[in-house]
Parts: C-alpha cells; sequence; structure tokens
C-alpha cells in the first residue's frame, strides 16, 4: 500500500513538471526514438486518444484494479512496476513512465505492440481505425 501511496505523490508532483506535446512534438519525439514512418499516424492518434498527449497521465483505476500510466497509457498489470524497483515485462517502474523523457515509455510502448500490436489500446481501437490525423505539415 506505501508503494501505491508513493506512485500517486509522485504522480501529483510529477503534473507540475510534466508538460503536454504538441502534435509535431509528439510527432519529432516519436521520430527520434525510432517509431516507424508508415506506423506513425497510428502512433499520433494512440496517444492523443490515450493521454492527450501528456507525459504525466495517470489513468483511472480500471474494472481489473490496474491502472495506465504516460504518454501511451501502459498498463501496471504486466508491464511496469507500481514499486521502487523496476519490474513486470517492461523491466520499469510505473513513475518511469510518467517524465518528460520518454525514452522508457517508447521502448516498452514497442514491446506492448510487438506482441499485441495497436490492439492493446482501447484509444487506438475505438478511435483510429479507419480515422488518422493529419501529420503531413510536421
Amino acid at each position: 500500500m506505501k508503494c501505491l501511496v508513493l506512485v500517486f505523490a509522485l504522480a501529483i508532483f510529477l503534473q507540475c513538471e510534466a508538460k503536454q506535446l504538441s502534435r509535431c512534438e509528439l510527432v519529432q519525439e516519436l521520430r527520434r526514438h525510432g517509431f516507424p514512418e508508415d506506423k506513425m499516424r497510428d502512433w499520433v492518434c494512440l496517444v492523443e486518444n490515450e493521454s492527450s498527449r501528456r507525459t504525466h497521465r495517470v489513468g483511472k483505476v480500471n474494472k481489473n484494479g490496474s491502472r495506465d500510466y504516460g504518454l501511451f497509457q501502459i498498463n501496471d498489470k504486466y508491464w511496469c512496476s507500481n514499486t521502487s524497483t523496476a519490474g513486470k515485462d517492461c523491466n520499469v517502474t510505473c513513475a518511469d513512465l510518467l517524465t518528460d523523457d520518454i525514452t522508457k515509455a517508447a521502448k516498452c510502448a514497442k514491446k506492448v505492440f510487438k506482441r499485441h500490436g495497436f490492439n492493446a489500446w482501447y484509444g487506438w481501437k475505438n478511435h483510429c481505425q479507419g480515422s488518422l490525423p493529419d501529420i503531413s505539415s510536421c
């Protein structure tokens, strides 16, 4: 329970430090982290619908009691640890996913995608199939 309180306290603190990326800033960050150009519009749509391009976003409690963290809204049930020790499939803490440096979040999101595709994210499933954002000016 102490670890959960620590994560929420950290999330509140990071909200003061976190930023909301513009669409083009997001595209630049995704390119910098090696996201493929042919799927760039899908990734942008996913991030916009999951976190509104906010690095600090902590989602509401899901039906199974888990939460989603960061720009890509990565779930703590399988992917990140709610302790101060990195763990689970991405070998990160959930707090690692709440920083403006999206390196760990990007690496983890790619791992989720490799296993499950975009269907791992309800934001993409519900909003992005057949309707992707314009990033031509980025």
